[in-house]
């Protein structure tokens, strides 16, 4: 039978760090609580709501990602999806043997070693000890640590532990799997594996809740988002989309230069039809538009684009010195227009540094650095940051001569 997640009305209340000072605080306390005088549905004068009447389902084979800034409420609503934490009010139903990585080693002892926590944290999710014989093999393997798999795991490093639990959550055949961060810890090699071994759930149809700070993997990975902040669900739907409204609240990484005689006043990216927009397409057209105020006449100023991924890695470089571009002398206000007709970065998030240069390149008049971010989504599964225009071709080695014979896969 497969699993699912529902959630109808869930509320979380928090204490904010209760404490009572003297007995004379205490006792009152203590007897509202067991009188019951004071009602669920109302907030004490050190409460706070976590989670705010939150609706979800997940179905078999979907995938949602839970986004949000820090303390938003998504480690919460995993913690209740997991029955760590029981909701204040509203109902969780989840049906079928859960898998749930929620916390580095969360559920390790430190004291017991790799091989004796496989079978504590299998034991503890549901499986019999002879399917965890059956399967240690495959998890000390995709863990990457079989050396050390009869070492105390208070010697792991983080990175260790966390092979070692995604492994053991990853492999106990889930009807459901609840996943926190998992892609933030391990080198690339591991996260891409966790990728490939949750797409292999997702496509035996296991329902998927994925909380995580890694935008690109929520747009690569999921089906659905949503985003949560202050304990409310601000957003949801197509991850993409809602990875976007995300980085749009989000303060940008703006460096100013200086209070200089130009300045960049607005950054847009538009889509073909030109609309402003922070979604675009792998292979599709989008076009960078940098508005400037020149408070004096500068004369050959350059216009410099910079592209990085989310997680900074750089991606390009563009600018008007190097294509030989002239802009002539900039007085007053207008805008500048970098156009690709054929985007080539491939899915992910990705933010525009803009900034105005001096006649040599080297100096900038104005610059706002990783201050606009957007996102890019495509059919494609190709590997990498960039897409490249290509072809297959197969010639047959016997019957190389007959053009007849040759086979071509147009991309």
């Amino acid at each position: 039978m497969g699993g699912g997640i529902s959630l109808r009305g869930v509320w979380k209340k928090y204490y904010r760090g209760e404490r009572h000072d003297s007995l004379r605080d205490l006792v009152p306390a203590l007897a509202s609580r067991m009188l019951g005088r004071q009602k669920r549905d109302e907030l004490g004068q050190k409460e706070f709501w976590a989670l705010r009447d939150i609706s979800l389902d997940v179905k078999p084979g979907e995938a949602v990602g839970i986004i949000g800034p820090n303390g938003a409420g998504k480690s919460t609503l995993l913690k209740l999806l997991t029955r760590i934490l029981r909701p204040t009010r509203g109902e969780i139903a989840i049906t079928g043997r859960v898998g749930a990585l929620i916390e580095v080693a969360a559920g390790f002892h430190p004291d017991l070693t790799g091989r004796e926590n496989v079978y504590l944290q299998g034991a503890v999710m549901g499986m019999t000890r002879a399917e965890i014989s059956r399967k240690f093999d495959a998890i000390v393997e995709f863990a990457g640590v079989p050396e050390f798999i009869d070492t105390p795991v208070k010697r792991y490093s983080s990175g260790m532990n966390a092979r070692l639990g995604f492994a053991v959550a990853a492999h106990m055949d889930p009807d459901v799997l609840l996943i926190d961060e998992v892609l933030s810890v391990g080198d690339v090699g591991f996260q891409e594996k966790c990728v490939t071994r949750m797409r292999e759930l997702i496509a035996r149809g296991v329902p998927l809740a994925f909380v995580s700070h890694n935008l690109t993997a929520v747009v690569d990975l999921c089906t659905r988002a949503i985003l949560i902040d202050h304990g409310e669900v601000r957003a949801e739907g197509n991850p993409a989309q809602v990875v976007g409204e995300f980085r749009r609240g989000r303060r940008p990484e703006t460096v100013v230069a200086g209070d200089g005689p130009i300045q960049i006043t607005d950054v847009r990216l538009l889509q073909s039809d030109g609309e402003v927009s922070p979604l675009f397409q792998t292979g599709r057209p989008m076009t960078i538009q940098v508005h400037y105020d020149a408070r004096q006449p500068i004369d050959r100023p350059h216009i410099a684009i910079d592209i990085h991924t989310a997680d900074g890695t750089y991606c390009s470089g563009i600018n008007t010195r190097m294509d030989a571009c002239s802009l002539g002398t900039l007085d007053g206000a207008g805008y500048v227009e970098l156009v690709t007709p054929r985007l080539s970065l491939l899915p992910g998030c990705y933010s525009i540094s803009a900034g105005i240069l001096d006649p040599q390149g080297l100096r900038p008049l104005d610059l706002h650095a990783r201050a606009y971010p957007f996102t890019v989504v495509s059919t494609r599964r190709d590997f990498g940051f960039v897409y490249l225009e290509h072809e297959w071709r197969h010639t047959r080695a016997r019957a190389a001569a007959t053009a007849a014979a040759d086979e071509e896969c147009a991309v």
